[in-house]
């Protein structure tokens, strides 16, 4: 990447610029690159033609996907109809110029996403989306076994256009028909007549404008594929159940509609669907963890876009990394594998948006070792850890560090199917990382009300049973020379049940425009005295451990109040409780932690 050019502003529009329209025709699938990115080229003969069409229609389908709330308007149907006929007799590439020109100036908001972007590297292809919520991020790799490699390759990353014409046509692919494939600034020889041979041919230009937001949020879920995760696998039955039980129960409003993971050593994993709590066994390898725990998740109805790439799966790798932390499942079948990243939340959604960002190293330094990492995974396109590692010369903590830092920066990904790095500039042009260090605002004053000494007073928790924990505090802003009250609720999952605040903006409008800098600055407090809790001063806690028999979950809740011990438990459906008192708090705290290892030791798991 040419480091003398300069950066991208958050103001600035992506131009994208293509030779033409992708398309298919006469079995032959083209897709055009960026004229203005680094020459990408590669032409081959498919052999899993079924398979690879797909994967192409799963890519689609997720990098459209948009589950926000959205009324309908056929505003914008009706004006794509009329320019559709008045385009009619224009030629294929002057009527999308037309569609695109009228959409950049009465509906900026569609483009919201940038075209796939496509990386030809040694050992196959490596296609990447990310859908217009933020909800969900999809990598299909293709390995060199996947096709009949023709003509020149060469190397590098660039954006391809992908349209819903292309995908109607990608449906044409048939098993009993050899398909060529294509990408490249340029038609290839293999074809006969497509847009090339149509009249009034020209090259189209899509002005897209993205917001900082939605590439903050890409280069978040690349990095947090670096991060410590629970891995356990399932069969592509297990997968399909799930997907089954998701199109015939609709979810209940009002009611929970997370999926929970049930992970105990050597047993097979368990996925909870909820409110019902269905239990589908998985049939795979054994769990190989060393501690029980459980792991809910949300977003499962977007697990519905794989349906379709299934039947060609061979294995699902699932790996997670909390409690409504994003979730990756890899998919792996012959000669390719897709990735699914969910999030766990939407654009909209504030408060695990912020327990995302939570969750991964902020840094505004850019470490030493960086280039050095990048420029050899430049030579080779792709490399293992273990072999930059060596290249470098740099230890596993320092290279791990350059590299996350890489993929902050939008220079390099990790290839979760594969276990490799992989060097993928995002742009053609570096990004300036200040402008993607926050989200809005609001998230910059929490943050600098945070490092401000006494600016949060000491944190008032209450913890509830079985409902989450109540955070209260005090916060003093100087500029506004007054002191602001803020309250949260925070359940057991980490989400935001209840939020209140004393400042102008929550009183006027409530959550309708989103939090306050104090609400944030509260949130981000909190998760940092929990980051730092020491067990031999805690004086309240409650926990839930769960034990399942067969479809039956026994739970008992175990309280630390002070100096007394409470437990909870169903016994023969009648609730049934032992309160203990102790002389002090220590003997009570010793007591407490005690309980929950022998409740571990005998199969409880928390939830």
């Amino acid at each position: 990447m040419n480091t003398e050019i300069t950066p991208v502003q958050t103001t600035e529009r992506f131009t994208l610029r293509y030779q033409q329209p992708s398309d298919f025709h006469a079995d032959a699938l083209q897709l055009f690159t960026h004229l203005e990115r680094d020459t990408v080229q590669f032409s081959a003969r498919i052999k899993e033609p079924l398979a690879f069409r797909e994967s192409l229609a799963t890519l689609f389908a997720i990098v459209s996907s948009d589950y926000r709330y959205i009324p309908k308007d056929r505003a914008a149907y009706e004006a794509f109809m009329q320019m559709r006929r008045s385009s009619r007799n224009q030629g294929l590439a002057k009527a999308y110029r037309a569609y695109f020109d009228w959409l950049l100036r009465n509906d900026p908001q569609a483009w919201l996403m940038l075209d796939p972007i496509v990386s030809v590297h040694p050992d196959g292809l490596l296609l990447e989306v990310f859908s217009k919520d933020e909800g969900c991020y999809a990598s299909l790799a293709l390995d060199n076994e996947f096709f009949d490699a023709q003509g020149e390759t060469q190397f590098g990353t660039t954006n391809i256009d992908f349209s819903q014409e292309l995908a109607q046509g990608i449906e044409q692919i048939r098993s009993f028909r050899s398909t060529h494939f294509a990408v490249g600034k340029e038609a290839v020889s293999f074809k006969t007549e497509t847009a090339a041979a149509l009249p009034n041919t020209e090259v189209i230009e899509k002005r897209i404008q993205v917001p900082p937001t939605w590439i903050r949020g890409l280069l978040q879920v690349q990095s947090a594929a670096q991060l410590p995760s629970d891995t356990f696998f399932l069969k592509p039955i297990d997968l399909y159940n799930v997907l089954r039980y998701l199109r015939l129960n609709a979810d209940i409003k009002g009611k929970k509609r997370g999926l929970r993971i049930e992970l105990v050593p050597h047993q097979q994993p368990r996925l909870v669907l909820e409110p019902n709590d269905w239990v589908i066994e998985g049939s795979a390898e054994a769990y190989q963890g060393k501690q029980a725990k459980v792991i809910r998740l949300w977003g499962r109805r977007r697990l519905s876009l794989l349906k379709r790439c299934l039947p060609f799966a061979e294995t699902i790798e699932v790996q997670v990394l909390g409690n409504g932390m994003p979730s990756f499942w890899i998919l792996g079948g012959k000669g390719m594998s897709l990735t699914l990243a969910i999030t766990g939340f939407t654009a909209s959604n504030w408060a695990q948006a912020l327990n995302f960002d939570l969750l991964l190293p902020r840094r505004t330094d850019t470490v030493a070792e960086l280039k050095t990492v990048v420029d050899q995974l430049k030579q080779v396109y792709v490399s293992t850890l273990e072999d930059l590692m060596q290249a470098t010369k740099f230890n596993e903590q320092t290279c791990r560090t350059a590299l996350q830092q890489a993929s902050q920066q939008g220079l390099v990904i990790f290839d979760l199917a594969h276990d490799v790095y992989r060097y993928r500039p995002l742009t053609e042009r570096p990004l300036e990382m200040a402008h993607f260090q926050f989200r809005h605002p609001a998230e910059k004053l929490a943050y600098d009300l945070v490092a401000r000494q006494k600016a949060i007073s000491p944190l008032q928790i209450n913890v509830i049973p079985l409902e989450g924990t109540e955070i209260s505090a005090e916060i003093t802003v100087k500029e506004d020379k007054r002191e602001y009250l803020a309250k949260l609720k925070i359940t057991e999952e980490g989400q935001i049940s209840k939020a209140a605040c004393s400042c102008h903006q929550i009183m006027t409008h409530g959550l309708s425009q989103g939090a306050c800098s104090h609400l944030l600055a509260l949130r981000i407090a909190y998760a940092a005295q929990l980051g730092n809790r020491d067990l031999n001063l805690l004086t309240q806690e409650t926990r839930l451990l769960t034990r399942r028999h067969k479809q039956q979950p026994e739970q008992i809740q175990v309280t630390l109040n002070q100096k007394r011990l409470l437990i909870s438990r169903e016994v023969n459906q009648q609730p049934k409780q032992q309160q203990f008192a102790f002389n002090s708090v220590q003997e009570a705290r010793h007591a407490y932690l005690g309980k929950i290892a022998q409740l571990e030791a005998s199969g409880f798991i928390e939830g």
